[in-house]
């Protein structure tokens, strides 16, 4: 009798065991999915920009500023890896695509006959619609991050991620040039 209470407990271990594992390994696969999601989200930002550059090439000196940011920005997206999750790079492309999309209404400004063409209208709506898309995926990538992370911090599952995985904790996306309010959070 009492080995068979003894050979349940160690069964009932075991599954509790693969089962933490493979949990983990889910939420990892989850949060390189989302990132796959985020970069080509940004991958398709280049293919709006690149519908973008003949018509901005008719306009003299804003042509060469914008087209040195545009440049940059394709630049620093192709450079974006879908198997390294570089949330520094992501950041910076981000702060780019802002720049360059100020950049490009103030200067609209000086140019009416751009302003009332109808495909810069449809472009900047995609962009926008892009930057929507890119910032949805941004949240689900953050999210999955989180249950990663949870997942290989919190008891029992560190043990278990130490002894098989030996995953470490993922850094989720900031907005630094979006987060102006001044609100801070009391964590211990």
């Amino acid at each position: 009798m009492v080995l068979l209470i003894l050979l349940t407990i160690i069964i009932v271990l075991v599954f509790a065991f693969i089962t933490i594992r493979n949990n983990i390994v889910k939420n990892e696969n989850a949060t390189k999915r989302a990132w796959s999601d985020v970069t080509t989200f940004e991958r398709q930002k280049v293919k709006i920009l690149d519908d973008l550059t003949p018509l901005i090439d008719r306009y003299g000196e804003f042509e060469k500023t914008t087209m040195t940011q545009i440049s940059a920005l394709r630049q620093n997206i192709l450079n974006l890896k879908n198997d390294t999750q570089d949330v520094r790079q992501l950041e910076q492309i981000e702060q780019q695509t802002q720049q360059l999309l100020t950049g490009i209404h103030v200067q609209v400004e000086a140019y009416p006959e751009l302003k009332a063409n109808e495909i810069y209208q449809k472009l900047m709506h995609e962009i926008t619609e892009q930057n929507e898309n890119v910032g949805a995926a941004i949240s689900i990538f953050n999210r999955n991050v989180e249950h990663f992370n949870n997942g290989i911090q919190i008891f029992p599952n560190n043990i278990v991620n130490n002894m098989t995985l030996n995953r470490k904790a993922l850094k989720p996306f900031e907005d630094r040039v979006q987060s102006h309010f001044d609100y801070k959070p009391n964590f211990q």
